[in-house]
């Protein structure tokens, strides 16, 4: 290489040295925001091999279990807007590696939880980290790669970091688990923390800063509450009944909060969520599949976990391996995914996607108590699958539709809508599943709601694009 294609930049404030030209820096940056994307989704499939463990563990059932998954959810949803903000105001590199430093001290806060309530606080700032790492990383990104090809297949890389937390993050969650006890898999985070933190020091480049950008605390408010209402109605009804007082309070409160929510973005000088950003057809077609596609397949995960182990009673180890082909499928199919959107369009690539999701939801309608592993397998690997081919292109189709500078708050508004599918899906099939009597009634209905949100995707994004074309 010659030395005239090196740039070098020094950033103050300690931010490390960018080679902005090298071709290894701009790798290496992508290898760093995979790393920060990896460790946040490795924490879902670990934690839901653990389920049954910290339960017997800590006491409690369903709905524990519920709020320890939940909390993360919770958290990383409705702090997600304001992290995005966060990098565009001081810079996404910064914001990035503060987040990687968070997480890494709350897994090891969660590995020395004496109890349930420790535990889940420790998964609330948990999420708050995680909040700062997605949308951060792939603001990094966008800033990275310039030229659309490019950034799409830089996307689908970052995505397949993840798809391959997701895939060992069951079996090794199920081997630490069996050999050294729960509290293990949080420790795996701590060597994943500091390697992502020393990369993205020596080798990100800073994004510009917009230092006009202000903090919505009124709306970061509004949204924590809403959406903690919203989940806590949910998961508490499975436990209370729906016409539980408490239950009916939950959701009044939760519906008034929303209001007030967007009363206030409405109005806001500088909203947290900016609601212009929906004049963009894509940019809302986009939001709406990220928010259907998460209820159905994390609410999924969570009850085919319980599944495995609390109905065919198998053990941590035996769960972990159970999902590994069905998170295995999503990394080759992540890899093959901006392909296939150059060829047929990033909207049809994602139809496509969610049907398959959906096909697999309605072929394991017939699962019952003792179903053999092998004959529910192929369904399940088509559920991720589906997730694999669509993830890609919807990321990149949304973060096309904006304008850069505003591509931090726009990943924020992308992930915070999946993680608050995620929270939906968990607290509603988390309460179908409840009561252990009815589990396999609430199992049938859970999938059957995939399947039709999955479709409703496939719709929403098909037909709007089209109507748009």
């Amino acid at each position: 290489m010659r030395a005239s294609t090196i740039k070098f930049e020094i950033f103050d404030g300690g931010a490390g040295i960018s080679h902005a030209g090298s071709r290894l820096a701009t790798s290496l940056t992508l290898a760093a925001m995979s790393l920060g994307y990896a460790v946040v989704q490795l924490d879902i499939t670990i934690v839901n091999t653990a389920l049954d463990a910290m339960g017997k563990t800590l006491g409690g059932g369903v709905a524990e279990v519920q709020w320890v998954v939940s909390a993360y959810t919770i958290a990383f949803a409705a702090f997600i807007l304001t992290a995005g903000a966060l990098g565009d105001r001081i810079g996404a590199k910064r914001i990035f590696m503060a987040g990687f430093a968070i997480f890494t001290a709350a897994s090891l806060a969660c590995a020395l939880s004496p109890n349930a309530i420790m535990l889940i606080a420790a998964r609330l700032v948990q999420g708050l980290a995680a909040a700062i790492l997605v949308p951060n990383s792939l603001a990094l990104l966008n800033h990275a790669y310039a030229d659309d090809r490019a950034r799409g297949r830089a996307v689908a890389v970052w995505a397949a970091g993840a798809s391959l937390a997701l895939t060992a993050g069951p079996f090794v969650g199920g081997a630490l688990i069996t050999l050294v006890g729960w509290r293990a898999i949080f420790l795996v985070n701590l060597p994943i923390g500091l390697a992502g933190l020393w990369l993205s020091w020596r080798y990100a480049t800073e994004t510009t800063r917009a230092t006009s950008r202000e903090i919505d605390l009124p709306g970061q408010l509004g949204a924590i509450g809403a959406l903690g209402a919203l989940a806590g109605a949910i998961i508490e009804a499975g436990a209370l009944g729906w016409g539980h007082p408490a239950v009916i309070g939950a959701f009044v409160a939760a519906a008034v909060l929303a209001v007030l929510f967007i009363w206030r973005e409405n109005r806001a000088a500088q909203p947290m969520l900016p609601l212009s950003l929906f004049s963009h057809r894509l940019f809302t077609l986009t939001t709406v599949v990220g928010l259907l596609v998460n209820v159905a397949i994390y609410g999924l995960i969570f009850v085919l976990s319980l599944y495995f182990q609390r109905v065919n009673g198998l053990s941590a180890w035996w769960t972990g391996l159970a999902f590994v082909p069905m998170m295995g499928a999503v990394l080759p199919v992540n890899l093959l995914a901006p392909r296939l959107a150059e060829r047929i369009g990033s909207c049809p690539t994602i139809v496509v996607g969610a049907c398959i999701s959906a096909f697999g939801c309605l072929g394991l309608l017939w699962i019952g108590t003792g179903t053999s592993y092998w004959a529910i397998c192929t369904q399940l690997i088509a559920i991720s699958g589906g997730l694999g081919l669509l993830v890609p292109p919807l990321t990149s189709t949304l973060l096309g539709s904006v304008e850069k500078p505003r591509s931090g708050i726009a990943a924020g508004v992308l992930n915070a809508t999946r993680q608050t599918g995620s929270v939906l899906g968990v607290a509603l099939f988390g309460s179908l599943v409840a009561p252990e009597a009815t589990f396999m009634i609430g199992m049938h209905l859970s999938l059957i709601i995939s399947a039709a949100v999955l479709l409703l995707a496939a719709a929403v994004i098909g037909l709007g694009a089209k109507v748009q074309g």
